[in-house]
């Protein structure tokens, strides 16, 4: 099985400048994208329904062209939920999880902690609050895995310019701190698991200082599976050279 998760910068965007359809040619099981800032019905119609695929959209509440994430997949899901059933998160339209009988997948945007102390702070109870309900699911019986843009850069390794950013959201410590705990809690970064000492491997640059020509990125992207999961990971990985947006696509294989 192949998964692809992708910080799509807006949907409809990334379909308009071609960027859609030839994700497809990477023959994904399932695709995972965020930050879609769309609701279905201002997508065109061959974004809505692939051939050969079953789609799933959370959109928010309140806010238009915001957030947003979706699920694309070969198989239909025994299961698809939106949100944590928390309302303050859920209405952000900043999950959506697809049950299979083997595993779980939750696909994520987390906020960005910028725009001031409140944003930060709701960033914060949002992490919080999604680590008690993957360990939930864990507790139920659930294989759970999660994938998305995390917004935060866990080490100095995963990013170019860690000294410069550590007073900056992203990188603060209190951020990373919550990724340390979700691997203490025994959810593995397959990424860092396969891969503990390679650099240079980002998943985001930021397009006003033309960042990704120069490789000056940061790792905000990630594939998360519980330990339980993790024999089955075949390899992961990123898709530097794919563009459309100021993230690049990451992939996961497993058996």
């Amino acid at each position: 099985m192949r998964i692809i998760s992708w910080n799509t910068n807006g949907l409809r965007a990334t379909a308009k400048q071609g960027f859609f359809a030839p994700l497809f040619e990477n023959n994904p099981d399932i695709l995972c994208l965020q930050e879609t800032k769309a609701k279905p019905d201002q997508l065109p119609e061959e974004v809505r329904n692939v051939p050969g695929y079953f789609s799933y959209f959370s959109h928010p509440k309140i806010k238009k062209g915001y957030s947003g994430v979706a699920i694309y997949c070969k198989e239909k899901p025994k299961e698809v939920f939106y949100g944590m059933g928390i309302k303050k998160f859920d209405d952000e339209g900043r999950l959506i999880g697809a049950k299979y009988q083997e595993l779980t997948l939750i696909n994520v945007y987390f906020p960005n902690g910028g725009a001031g102390p409140e944003r930060l702070k709701y960033k914060l109870e949002f992490y919080d609050a999604f680590l008690k309900f993957i360990i939930k699911l864990r507790k139920n019986g659930e294989n759970v895995i999660f994938c998305g843009d995390v917004n935060t850069a866990h080490e100095a390794i995963d990013l170019a310019r860690p000294k410069e950013n550590e007073e900056n959201t992203g990188f603060l410590p209190i951020e990373r701190a919550w990724i340390t705990k979700v691997i203490k809690n025994n959810f593995i970064d397959t990424f860092r698991k396969f891969y503990p000492e390679k650099i240079g491997a980002y998943t985001y640059w930021d397009q006003k200082s033309r960042a990704r020509d120069r490789n000056v990125g940061w790792r905000l992207d990630y594939f998360f599976v519980d330990s339980s999961l993790f024999p089955k990971i075949e390899d992961t990985g990123m898709l530097p050279d794919y563009y459309g947006s100021d993230h690049c696509p990451i992939w996961l294989e497993i058996d």
